[in-house]
């Protein structure tokens, strides 16, 4: 196989090597009949031993398809680098062997204990040999699968025209359930109580690996309730105030910002202000060298819900953003959850961890203390509650908010003013004009 070399000449020459060949021939044989015989036959002899070493393999690999081309070249992809603090990932494949794929299109993922890494396609091509099995172990570097340059574009044309396959041809991922006969459902009169427990009982169950990220968040949560001594204390807030600020505001702020106003912005200012007035709460113990971590500034993470587990992306410096700012910042950190491109980084160095169960409903619940954290917030649903009021009873929307901490840093008392601040600032967010 004659292969080409990375120069622009060396390229230039192989390919015109076959017409350099015949145009030899065409000058050499006028000119050897003007010469002497020995001369003559020397040229001769020159000229087919050029052509039986240069021409005719080349116009033979040329007429085969054996000469090699840049564009159908065979290249391996290597697993990209990772982290400082990854070492190792679960490789997931999204295509197979024979797969066309366009340049940048996604080929697997690979799990790590934080967040997954998708693997690119580097040209357009078609995958000739996997290397790792789906769900194998990678490292950096590891070789992952070989990809065929050049070829996505003729197989694509077939894919495209092929026809939508029925939903029948479709594989279903479990069998079928068998119907329960209606006469095994419905007791005959007069049957014993050790007639219907005779009757077999069929239970269906299915086995899932847990994947990195669910084996990761197990761990952490265990080492934070075997490590930290973890107290909760719970308030009220009344949301009446925020509510008719939102629904005052919501227009004109979400025409001068672009972005729509939400409960989440007071909640996360409200807690930046507390924590630079409790520096004990957004403090933590060093447990290597046995002394206390106090930080003057605050990166909140906010808790998200994803199909592979929860993560916790940072919003970095609080202390220093408006409304519009954190919620920006809230909506691209839970838009790169959703499309899976959280990396590392975006969930490195968090301070203080707020969870909102109340998108899902939750009323109450005591959250647990997201490591090397010392502390967590727990929001909850917005429900109508009648509260005393001026010495009335009132109907008014209110959250129950829960603080968890760890007792070996943080007091019960600084603990209780803490979630005063946050309910404070909620019900009233003219208290961050006052800096009170």
């Amino acid at each position: 196989m004659y292969s080409h070399g990375p120069g622009f000449s060396r390229r230039l020459t192989q390919q015109w090597q076959p017409w350099l060949s015949l145009l030899i021939i065409i000058i050499s044989l006028p000119l050897s009949l003007c010469l002497p015989p020995l001369s003559s036959l020397l040229c001769l002899s020159v000229c087919l031993r050029f052509i039986s070493l240069k021409a005719y393999p080349l116009a033979t690999g040329l007429s085969t398809g054996t000469v090699s081309r840049k564009w159908d070249e065979v290249v391996t992809v290597n697993t990209p680098p990772f982290s400082e603090s990854i070492t190792e990932g679960d490789v997931r494949w999204e295509k197979a062997v024979g797969d066309s794929v366009k340049e940048d299109e996604v080929v697997c993922e690979i799990e790590t204990d934080k967040t997954s890494l998708q693997v690119p396609s580097p040209a357009a091509g078609v995958i000739t040999e996997l290397l790792v099995p789906d769900g194998g172990r990678v490292e950096a570097g590891n070789p992952l699968f070989k990809l065929k340059k050049g070829a996505a574009a003729a197989a694509s044309v077939p894919a495209a025209e092929a026809p939508a396959p029925t939903p029948a041809a479709i594989p279903v991922a479990m069998p079928a359930v068998p119907p329960v006969p209606t006469q095994a459902a419905q007791a005959k009169p007069g049957t014993s109580a050790a007639q219907l427990c005779s009757q077999p009982i069929v239970l269906l169950f299915v086995q899932v690996k847990m994947n990195r990220m669910r084996l990761r968040i197990a761990q952490r949560l265990k080492e934070a309730q075997q490590t930290c001594a973890m107290l909760t204390t719970f308030n009220e807030i009344d949301m009446s105030n925020i509510q008719e600020m939102r629904k005052l505001h919501k227009d004109a702020f979400l025409k001068r910002h672009n972005i729509k106003l939400g409960f989440m912005s007071a909640f996360v200012k409200a807690s930046a202000h507390a924590l630079m007035d409790q520096p004990s709460v957004n403090g933590v113990i060093d447990d290597t060298t046995k002394e206390i971590v106090y930080r003057d500034y605050v990166d909140i993470s906010v808790a998200v819900a994803t199909p592979k587990g929860l993560v916790v992306p940072v919003i970095r410096n609080v202390e220093t953003m408006n409304f519009a700012d954190i919620e920006k910042t809230i909506n691209g950190l839970g838009e790169k959850a959703r499309n899976n491109l959280l990396a590392v980084e975006d969930m490195d160095g968090g301070t203080f961890t707020i969870s909102n169960g109340g998108v899902f409903g939750s009323m109450f619940g005591t959250p647990i203390i997201n490591p090397p954290q010392s502390a967590i917030l727990g929001m909850h649903g917005i429900f109508d509650r009648p509260v005393a009021i001026g010495g009335k009873v009132e109907i008014r929307p209110m959250m129950y908010v829960a603080l968890t901490y760890d007792h070996r840093l943080v007091d019960g008392r600084e603990a209780v003013t803490f979630l005063r601040k946050i309910k404070s600032v909620v019900e009233d967010p003219r208290v961050l004009l006052l800096d009170m």
